[in-house]
């Protein structure tokens, strides 16, 4: 299934995404995710409207958002950082996470804030030290679009990267959840600047797969449902400014976009 989460005069609402003549529409409204406390019911009739047309808010209420670093080779080096021997995590506040069409706001702290479009895995239900011989995927409720926007030159002078990941609308999200993508097959995700491609890489050159990367999350914190984990930026981050639109595509989920302000 591929669902969204929009509002409406009534609240917030979860609807299910179809293809109709090539283009998403929320065909019907389902009942909520029980992390979120402030939709509504599934209740009364809804007329379809298309994707497009809806007021989107972010997908998924996370109580943390476990982010992956350096998860492609090309992108490590590019930032002059030797490759992980084991998955390198950090947390990203969930009060930084906005809507699709929301405004990236540069910080007066920061003079260099960057994009980094990702690939992001939603947990679907509990998930704590989850086994070698398990199968990662009855954990995963499915798949949306992450921007991992940072604070380059506050990430290099603090030692640490909680402040330069966690800005107030530094984790854009969306447009939608999907569980009908496969990572392992090779998905391409792609980030364009005001149209221009800037980054664009393959899921398959992933250094740490997916089912390795819910492993070793899960074997030190619990997921629980609703939590996300961005996988990984490709090579080709770079800065953003004021004026500035900025759009990560992934194959079979669609485009994040957001507008970059002050």
């Amino acid at each position: 299934m591929r669902y969204c989460r929009f509002q409406t005069e009534a609240g917030a609402h979860y609807g299910e995404v179809v293809d109709r003549d090539g283009e998403p529409w929320i065909q019907c409204v389902v009942a909520p995710w029980p992390e979120d406390p402030w939709a509504r019911p599934a209740a009364g009739s809804f007329e379809p409207i298309p994707l497009q047309g809806a007021n989107l808010l972010a997908p998924v209420v996370p109580s943390k958002i476990v982010c992956i670093g350096r998860n492609y080779r090309e992108h490590a080096a590019e930032l002059g950082n030797e490759v992980p021997k084991e998955p390198l995590l950090f947390l990203k506040a969930p009060s930084a996470v906005i809507a699709p069409g929301d405004a990236i706001r540069i910080p007066a702290l920061s003079k260099r804030v960057d994009f980094e479009g990702e690939l992001a895995i939603v947990i679907g239900k509990r998930a704590t030290r989850i086994a070698a011989n398990e199968d990662v995927r009855s954990y995963i409720r499915g798949y949306t679009i992450v921007n991992d926007v940072t604070a380059r030159d506050l990430q290099k002078s603090d030692g640490q990267w909680s402040r330069a990941k966690g800005f107030d609308t530094f984790c854009p999200m969306g447009p939608l959840v999907t569980d009908e993508i496969d990572p392992d097959a090779g998905l391409t995700v792609t980030t364009r600047l005001n149209g221009a491609v800037k980054q664009q890489g393959t899921t398959q050159d992933l250094i740490f797969s997916i089912a390795t990367l819910l492993r070793h999350v899960s074997a030190a914190m619990t997921l629980v449902p609703g939590d996300v984990v961005p996988t990984g930026t490709p090579a080709g981050v770079g800065p953003m400014k004021s004026g500035d639109v900025v759009e990560v595509s992934v194959e079979g989920i669609g485009t994040l976009r957001n507008p970059v302000d002050v």
